[in-house]
């Protein structure tokens, strides 16, 4: 018999402990680390060349320790589409983080170094992004999400069922959005049920609905 397949990483971190350390936890977790680079251009090559199943990324990246990282995992996104990218960093950068969410494929997630406070909330988003699903800390979130309401269909939700979507977008499930939000799993069902509505998202898979819903959410701070 067969065994289950290993998610293939790719891996960029200019600093090495730290490079290291997300090579032996990811490992140590079952991902095979296909690449552990430390550059913009090297970044671009491994996700075109290797096409993981997902990649951590940094920002801030040799030559110019500007936006390399973004750069690199938004060019191969152009050249592999919903290639899944999870960027990690100390920064927001609100301008590229828009345009990563702008394809609409979903299979993203931004988290804030100073933020991420267990290895199993890390590996959880790490998987969580490969699986085509979204993990966005809500820092991040706040930052790209400026005077959202008047933008529809947004507009057309309750204050509680925006609280349930940006939950969502953290990528909670809907026992973690009840527990956090002091609902019933039925409640947030049909907050969600509700919400799929008015963003008017067809039936279907309610993980593809879920990942369409919140990227309608994110996009609505590129407006």
């Amino acid at each position: 018999m067969v065994g289950p397949v290993s998610p293939r990483v790719v891996i960029a971190e200019d600093l090495y402990l730290l490079r290291d350390g997300l090579v032996h936890l990811l490992q140590a977790h079952g991902f095979e680390v296909v690449a552990a680079v430390e550059s913009g251009p090297e970044l671009l090559e491994a996700l075109t060349g290797l096409r993981p199943d997902v990649a951590v990324v940094d920002v801030r990246l040799p030559p110019t320790f500007t936006d390399e990282g973004l750069q690199a995992a938004l060019a191969a996104r152009r050249a592999v589409p919903g290639l899944p990218v999870l960027v990690l960093s100390q920064h927001v950068e609100q301008l590229y983080a828009r345009e990563l969410l702008a394809d609409g494929t979903g299979a993203i997630g931004y988290l804030l170094k100073d933020r991420v406070f267990n290895a199993e909330q890390f590996v959880d988003a790490v998987r969580r992004v490969a699986g085509g699903g979204t993990a966005m800390d809500p820092e991040v979130i706040a930052k790209l999400l400026v005077s959202t309401a008047r933008h529809q269909p947004l507009g057309a939700l309750t204050p509680r069922e925006r609280e349930v979507l940006e939950l969502m977008a953290e990528g909670r499930s809907n026992a973690a959005i009840s527990q956090r939000l002091f609902l019933s799993e039925s409640a947030v069902g049909k907050h969600t049920a509700s919400i799929f509505g008015k963003l008017d998202l067809a039936p279907s898979d309610d993980d593809n609905r879920r990942v369409l819903a919140v990227l309608t959410y994110l996009n609505a701070a590129r407006g």
